[in-house]
């Protein structure tokens, strides 16, 4: 008897750091430029909307219509960091160009990080958080008319 309950109390410790494994969430810093050049990304993205991240310096702001916020996952089970995380990233600048479409905006500017609600504000980087089967991007922004530079 004594062993059928040490058999169990081990395997439910391994059943128990197996599901830790895989709810693991990293945090990953990739380069913007890297997301941008990722998944025909310019193309995509077009230019009829610009982005600014963190303080990144633009033409200067005619009119301030809205701040908005968006934060995605995809699955990246089975892929590498980057290309998921590169990919929800995108999906994340998508959606920041339809809303500043929706708002007649013609840029983004201030793009921070923000995953949980806690910001990171770079120029050069973004955060992805990675588990084991999902990726996410969270994204907030200003959205702008601008002049032209």
């Amino acid at each position: 008897m004594k062993k059928v309950i040490s058999a169990a109390i081990v395997l439910a410790t391994m059943m128990a750091s197996v599901s830790s494994a895989q709810a693991a969430d990293r945090k990953v810093l990739l380069p913007i430029s890297g997301g941008m050049n990722a998944n025909d990304a310019q193309s995509r993205l077009g230019d009829s909307v610009k982005f600014y991240f963190g303080k990144q310096p633009g033409p200067a702001i005619l009119e301030t219509l809205a701040s908005d916020k968006t934060s995605l996952k995809t699955n990246a089970f089975g892929k590498s960091d980057a290309k998921a995380c590169n990919w929800v990233f995108l999906s994340a600048m998508l959606q920041l160009q339809k809303r500043a479409k929706e708002l007649g905006a013609n840029a983004v500017v201030n793009i921070v990080s923000n995953y949980d609600n806690v910001e990171y504000a770079s120029e050069a980087e973004f955060e992805c958080h990675v588990g084991a089967i999902m990726a996410g991007v969270a994204l907030k922004g200003d959205f702008v008319r601008i002049g032209s530079k």
